[in-house]
Order: structure tokens, then C-alpha cells, then sequence
């Protein structure tokens, strides 16, 4: 391909910066003088880098679009060093005068190639980072719902087994209040049937009794006072707390997820402080190693 190709393809570039001193044919800039606010092709930069006034003082850039904003807003100077602690253009005065004098100031060329090996530096540790097959979002998805699943499988268990515990036995307690209600419903529709006058008055004291009975039913009603209920309230009382254990674990594990830098706060410390049995109120249960207060009446058992 031929130069003049290859220059009529960079002048119908929108990108290309074109030389502002070409009358007619204006070529592609080679330099842009920030002094002068132009952009010059190869013929017309000639005279700076020839003057050695023009080139010592004239600052020359690669090729860029001139904006009107080549020169510092509060001094009218023009800008020629970059502040890398503010990330900002600045002119001499604010360099050597305000508020950037101790700061680390460098020539825009200086400035250009060292934070260009900088981007180049972070790019290759981005890159890593996407190449890293831990840091696709699949695999990290996948790893994340096994991780909550498996504490949220044994959460599950520990509420299935106390929830099960709890209505089998209250079950077989209703069960049998409830062959007393109807006992007593068919002990009334044989008395309400009996035509005989002597055999109504000889089966109604049966009947009285089992009415009775049913009239003291509360299906609502707990297991009854004893050995039984003891054990099972210990036994329940033992699930519950590893019920919480394991609500405690998916619980950290959602604000691990969530907020990886503070949920460290809800790790138990190791204290030796215990609760004393005699302290608890009305509805209270405390844990076999007194560390932990159960509030039964929330069905919840929430330690405090």
C-alpha cells in the first residue's frame, strides 16, 4: 500500500489530528504545541524544533484535540506538569505555589509512560484475577450454594427432628383424649335410643361418668405432669439447642457472604460466663452448660 493511501486513509480518520497551518491539504498533525494551542504536520514543525527559543520553551505533545483547555483556570498559565497525588493538569504556579508544591509533580511526558507502565501492571493482576478459574462466576455460585446448603440441610434436620419429636408424643396424648369424646358421644346415643325406662336408669350412671370425662378434655392441653414429659422436655430441650447451633451457622454463613469483614463480631468469644439457674423468669429454659436461655413461649428457641 502506498504513503499517499495510507495519508488519505489517516485524513478521513475522525480520530486522526490534523495539522492547523495547512492552508488547503491539510495533513495528519505530527506534534501539537500546547503553547501555541496548534497542531503541526512534519513541514510546519519544522520551526520548533529548529528555534531553539520555540524549543525550549514550547512544550510539544503527541498529536490531540485542542479544547480550550490547555491553560490552568486559576493562573491563565499554560499546563504543563501533572500532579500524580491529585491526578490533575497544572500550570507552574500552582506547582511551585499552592496547594501542589509538596506534591509529587511530573512533565506530562514522565507523567504519560510511568502511569502507562502502571495500567499495564494492574492490567496483567485484573487479567490473573479473570483467568483464575475460582473467580468465574458459575464455579462461585455453585460453591457458595453447596456451602449454604449444606448448613441450611442440617438447620432443616434439626427443626424436622425436634417438630417430629414434639408432635408424636403430644399425638398419642391427643389420641387418647379423644377416644374419651367419643366414648362419651356413644355412650349418649345409646342412652338417647334406650326405649326402656329401667334399663335408661341402670346405664346412665356409666354414661354420666364418661360425659364427664369428655367435658375435662383440652385437646390444647400439653402432655400430663410426670417422668414422661420430663424426659421428653430435656430431650427437646437438648435438640433445640443444637437447632440453634445450626440456625447460628447458617445465620454466619449468610453474613460472611454478605459482609466478610464484620460477621467475626457474632463468633462466640470463649467467655466463662454462665447464666445462674435461679435468675430465670416465668417460661424460661436454660442449656445444659448454663450458656444459653431458651424463651420457650416463642417456639422459636432463640437464645439471648
Amino acid at each position: 500500500m502506498s504513503d499517499s493511501i495510507q495519508t488519505k486513509r489517516r485524513r478521513t480518520d475522525p480520530q486522526t489530528v490534523l495539522c492547523d497551518m495547512c492552508a488547503e491539504d491539510r495533513k495528519p498533525a505530527k506534534k501539537t504545541c500546547m503553547k501555541c494551542e496548534i497542531s503541526m504536520c512534519v513541514q510546519h514543525l519544522q520551526a520548533h524544533l529548529t528555534t531553539p527559543v520555540l524549543l525550549q520553551t514550547h512544550l510539544l505533545t503527541e498529536p490531540m484535540a485542542l479544547c480550550g483547555n490547555t491553560k490552568c483556570s486559576q493562573h491563565g498559565k499554560l499546563l504543563e506538569y501533572y500532579c500524580l497525588d491529585d491526578m490533575t493538569c497544572v500550570c507552574v504556579s500552582c506547582a511551585i505555589e499552592d496547594q501542589h508544591r509538596l506534591h509529587n509533580m511530573k512533565t506530562f511526558s514522565t507523567a504519560h509512560k510511568e502511569l502507562l507502565e502502571k495500567l499495564k501492571a494492574e492490567q496483567l493482576i485484573l487479567q490473573e484475577k479473570t483467568d483464575d478459574e475460582n473467580v468465574s462466576l458459575e464455579k462461585w455460585e455453585k460453591s457458595e450454594r453447596e456451602k449454604l446448603g449444606r448448613c441450611s440441610v442440617r438447620l432443616i434436620e434439626a427443626v424436622t427432628k425436634l417438630r417430629d419429636i414434639s408432635l408424636t408424643s403430644v399425638q398419642s396424648s391427643v389420641s387418647a383424649r379423644m377416644v374419651s369424646l367419643k366414648t362419651s358421644k356413644s355412650s349418649m346415643e345409646a342412652a338417647q335410643k334406650e326405649k326402656d325406662t329401667f334399663s335408661f336408669l341402670q346405664m346412665y350412671s356409666q354414661v354420666h361418668q364418661d360425659v364427664e370425662k369428655a367435658k375435662a378434655v383440652d385437646l390444647s392441653k400439653g402432655l400430663e405432669p410426670g417422668s414422661h414429659r420430663d424426659k421428653l422436655v430435656e430431650e427437646m430441650r437438648q435438640n433445640g439447642e443444637k437447632m440453634v447451633k445450626q440456625a447460628s451457622q447458617f445465620w454466619g454463613s449468610l453474613l460472611t457472604l454478605v459482609d466478610p469483614e464484620h460477621h467475626q463480631e457474632l463468633v462466640p468469644t470463649g467467655s466463662d460466663l454462665i447464666f445462674e439457674p435461679q435468675s430465670l423468669g416465668p417460661g424460661m429454659l436454660l442449656s445444659t452448660d448454663n450458656r444459653k436461655v431458651f424463651h420457650s413461649q416463642w417456639m422459636k428457641f432463640c437464645s439471648s
